[in-house]
């Protein structure tokens, strides 16, 4: 059971103080059966009186006092000395007949027997003892058995215990017994009412139905949204999954086409099917109404829909709890899956003819969103609004950084083949423009492919499309040969347009991605810049420069710095097009700074390029600002909130190609606070499915990230797979501008396994591929890896001298943290100082690197001075001391307590009081319900 913990504790409370009522009320679907089911359980474990049910059924005429007489004819085994009158139910409880006294003389008043039933009843029940009686749906009970209810609990059994469950939407008067009904003094009463789930609640129970703890927060916000937190309409939904297990680690937009794939489950529509049938036929159009225009709307936009609806028919749809009033004046369905049910049962012209309706109506409005005229359209057959909204839907679009829809939109006008040539050779170019955005899965690859065998396309549009494929193949598919011939034979297609030919070139040229060597990708940016004077316009020159400026500098070419000058001036540019160039360019360098280790200049760079990207509404480059800049504050201890910014870029940017930047920035972070398995999944998403597509200087990054968290750990083995790869990558790239974040892990590799002829080759060939190269941050952790290696010879003058020189260099770079664990490693292995250990633990706690500040305070605590606490009080009451943050923040990541003993260098016995406390404080009943 998830979520109903308080709910539960209510309830098992009321019934160890009878007599006592508790109402439980609820929508469909919400939980009432399963909390009493639960309630049953806990109350058989814990000694609590017994427990009896009986259901109330949906029947046209409801038998008389039908869920009492079923109740009780489960208590022949609880019966003690029943008085005379009970006799009177000898006839309706024939399992009882053998204990129960004769039946009384009739008395031919109809009042008067219906008195001694009531009072035979309220007898039976006293002679029970100590009892539950669980009434479930008394929405559709008679009303015999409410007035008898009403009897009882007037002058209730002592030892008696109700517990009612019902939906208020349904009850046939204003309260569960007919009318409002006051308890006497003496009785205890609660009333519960159980709400739908939140998102919290929400991935908990589809983790216990997967049986695994992998639901992405993206899965379960859709699936909110689908269900609007109802667990039945969430169980059937997620057992509607083809793949559970992999459906639900979907991210972004992934996560809602997964759930808009699925059918409606059959018990979900029945019940909707039930509640519609149940209304006025006016009523019904007006629901059908709300499921074809899909968002809550006004009365009035759903009676001109309807065309035939009023305020009383909105009334009776929303009394019957088929529709809800969502915001102020505005109806609509409680959750989208009801929606989805009432518009798969339209036929077909019926739905279209609403649609018409809805265009009509829609159109007329201010302010409606175009994709929805765009759907109207479509559905309602009408193919010149249809491409008309498309295109306009897909410019909204693209306008909010929603590239998935835009290229959807696009694709869906491209695939019809009564959209003329002049429409699809425009819609080809548009799409060509989205190629490189980094859709998930191969679906722009696939999507861009399509294109190829149109007839409509134009040959220089066919050229293009060739050539955005290549690059595709290339980036999304890791199929580098076959993409190198796509570009060469576009390449030759655009003979005669050199300004088409030389963008080309110059995506090719970009040295993060494909196999081809550093000096090649120099020499192409060399023929690129060739030509880049003799292009017609400023505009076009700007856009290349965009491209390979940032591609020189973070090939670590010195010369960039003087080629910048040729960028105009931002008060010089007024044209769109070329601003959004120019905010491109800036970006670009600043996330080359970033890469290389000139962090003040990438700030810079980033602030005029954000400024110029909002000018125009660029929102796919203020993306890629957004992923330099925490990039940037990981780097220089800027940690505060870092995790949650994260989570909402890679949330916001989930289907573009910059997600795998801002996948290794969590990675870091989730490492140096020992969230070793979602730094694990980081690592991994940052490499991407196809290694030999990945960006380069990430991917090796990626990799000096895992090893270095494995060697942290201990574990030189697993540890040797990684350096294994960002060493290969390094050599085959010719990429040592790119090895700061990968020096430092391998060479701590080869001393580990006591290799340390490989760590000098590896140390020599580093500095020998820095000649020439415009590289801080590899300079940097090349000096620390010397002094490294000159530890391990024991010549220690010569050792502190290159590390005072290895850390100065990061202290000016702004790299606290690697500052800081240079510091730490510069002191050696067997560090018994105090001080020094407290001022590391102090520096290590301010940035928020919960293992390296564990291992500081157990290096202290070996010594056997106990470092103090961070700053603040030592008493915490309910909340949470940091210690038990840290351990809470990793139970919640899904470690285990000797996880979390290692990460924060504790003994399993002490995980073990800390992870009762952090239960205890956050009212967590189990390990895996524990969130932050």
């Amino acid at each position: 059971m998830i979520g109903r913990d308080a709910e539960l504790a209510a309830l098992l409370d009321a019934v160890r103080n009878p007599p006592s009522v508790v109402f439980v009320d609820g929508q469909a679907g919400v939980g009432k059966s399963r909390l009493v089911t639960e309630f049953a359980a806990a109350a058989a474990r814990g000694g609590a009186p017994r427990v009896i049910r009986g259901s109330c059924q949906p029947l046209p005429a409801p038998f008389p006092y039908g869920v009492l007489l079923d109740c009780l004819s489960q208590c022949g085994d609880l019966l003690r000395e029943p008085g005379p009158v009970t006799g009177a139910l000898r006839d309706h409880l024939p399992e009882l007949a053998d204990r129960l006294p004769p039946a009384p003389r009739a008395l031919g008043d109809p009042d008067a027997e219906r008195h001694r039933i009531f009072r035979a009843v309220r007898d039976l029940l006293r002679s029970l003892g100590p009892a539950v009686l669980v009434l479930e749906d008394l929405q559709w009970a008679d009303e015999k058995t409410r007035r008898v209810l009403r009897f009882v609990l007037a002058d209730p059994p002592p030892e008696l215990s109700i517990v009612a469950t019902y939906r208020r939407e349904d009850l046939p008067s204003v309260a569960p017994f007919g009318h409002a009904f006051h308890l006497p003094h003496g009785v205890t009463g609660v009333d519960l009412v159980l709400r739908p789930f939140g998102a919290t609640e929400v991935r908990a129970m589809i983790d216990e139905l997967v049986g695994a703890a992998v639901t992405s927060h993206r899965f379960a916000e859709a699936v909110l949204h689908e269900t609007a937190g109802i667990p039945f309409v969430v169980e059937e939904t997620v057992r509607a999954l083809s793949d559970p297990v992999r459906d639900v680690r979907a991210e972004g937009d992934l996560a809602q086409r997964i759930l808009a794939g699925i059918d409606v489950p059959p018990s979900v529509a029945d019940t909707i099917k039930e509640r519609l049938a149940a209304l006025p036929g006016a009523a019904q159009v007006l629901t059908e109404a709300a499921a074809v225009l899909e968002v809550p709307e006004t009365l009035e936009v759903l009676s001109a829909v309807a065309g035939e609806a009023t305020a009383a028919h909105l009334i009776a749809s929303v009394e019957s709890g088929v529709l809800v009033e969502e915001t102020a004046n505005r109806y609509g369905f409680r959750h989208n899956i009801a929606r989805r049910a009432v518009y798969a049962s339209l036929p077909g012209p019926r739905r279209r003819e609403l649609h018409e309706r809805a265009l009509t109506t829609l159109s007329a409005l201010d302010r409606v969103p175009v994709a929805r005229l765009c759907a109207h359209a479509k559905a309602a057959g009408l193919k010149a609004e249809w491409l008309r909204y498309s295109e306009l839907a897909a410019k909204a679009a693209e306008d909010a950084n929603d590239v998935s829809t835009a290229v959807d939109l696009l694709v869906e006008v491209l695939s019809d083949a009564e959209t003329s040539p002049e429409v699809a050779n425009r819609l080809a170019t548009k799409l060509c423009d989205h190629a490189l955005t980094g859709l998930p899965g191969g679906m722009m690859t696939a999507r861009i492919e399509s294109l190829l065998a149109d007839p409509r396309l134009a040959p220089d549009v066919r050229a293009q499309v060739h050539l955005w494929f290549g690059l595709l193949l290339q980036r999304e598919t890791g199929s580098v040969d076959r993409g190198a011939e796509e570009i060469a034979l576009a390449l030759g297609l655009l003979g005669d347009q050199p300004e088409r030919t030389v963008r080309g070139m110059a995506a090719m040229a970009g040295p993060y991605l494909g196999s081809a060597s550093i000096a090649e990708h120099q020499r192409s940016l060399d023929r690129v810049e060739g030509v880049i004077d003799h292009l017609p316009t400023r505009e076009l020159r700007t856009a290349l420069l965009a491209t390979t400026l940032g591609g020189r500098l973070i090939a670590g070419d010195p010369s960039t710095w003087e080629r910048i000058a040729r960028l105009p001036s931002p008060s010089d540019v007024h044209d769109p097009e070329e601003l959004h160039h120019l905010a491109r360019a800036h970006c670009n360098l600043a996330d080359a700074c970033s890469w290389i280790g000139h962090y003040a200049r990438a700030r810079e760079f980033l602030r005029d390029g954000i400024v110029l990207a909002k000018r125009v509404g660029s929102s796919y480059v203020v993306g890629t600002a957004e992923a330099t800049a925490v990039r940037l504050d990981w780097l220089s201890g800027r940690w505060q909130g870092l995790g949650q910014r994260l989570d909402r870029l890679i949330e916001t940017y989930a289907d573009l190609l910059l997600t795998t930047d801002l996948h290794l920035t969590r990675g870091w972070l989730a490492a140096a606070r020992g969230e070793w398995v979602r730094a694990e999944e980081a690592f991994q998403a940052a490499t991407g499915a196809h290694p030999a597509a990945q960006v380069f200087p990430v991917g090796i990054s990626a990799a000096g990230g895992m090893a270095g968290m494995l060697l942290s750990r201990g574990k030189a083995a697993a540890a040797e797979e990684h350096v294994r790869r960002g060493v290969t990558m390094l050599r085959s790239k010719g990429a040592w501008v790119w090895s700061g974040d990968i020096l430092p892990q391998a060479v701590d590799y080869y001393l580990a396994v006591g290799d340390v002829g490989a760590a000098r080759l590896l140390v020599s060939e580093t500095a020998t591929g820095l000649r020439g190269v415009d590289a801080p941050l590899a300079q940097a952790s090349l000096a620390a890896c010397r002094a490294r290696l000159t530890a391990v010879t024991d010549d220690r003058d010569e050792a502190d001298r290159l590390y005072r020189e290895a850390i100065d260099l990061h202290w000016d770079l702004g790299l606290s943290y690697r500052a800081t664990q240079l510091a730490e490693q510069a002191e050696g292995e067997t560090i018994t100082d105090a001080a020094v250990l407290e001022a590391l633990t102090q520096t290590y706690d301010a940035l928020g690197a919960t293992v390296d500040a564990a291992r500081c305070r157990h290096r202290a605590r070996s010594t056997g001075t106990a470092t103090p606490s961070p700053r603040g009080r030592r008493g915490y009451g309910s909340e949470l001391s940091p210690r038990e943050r840290d351990v809470a923040r990793l139970l919640a990541g899904g470690h285990t307590n000797r996880e979390i003993a290692q990460a924060l260098f504790l003994s399993r016995r002490t995980v073990e009081e800390y992870v009762v406390k952090v239960r205890r404080k956050l009212n967590a009943s189990s390990r895996h319900d524990v969130h932050l």
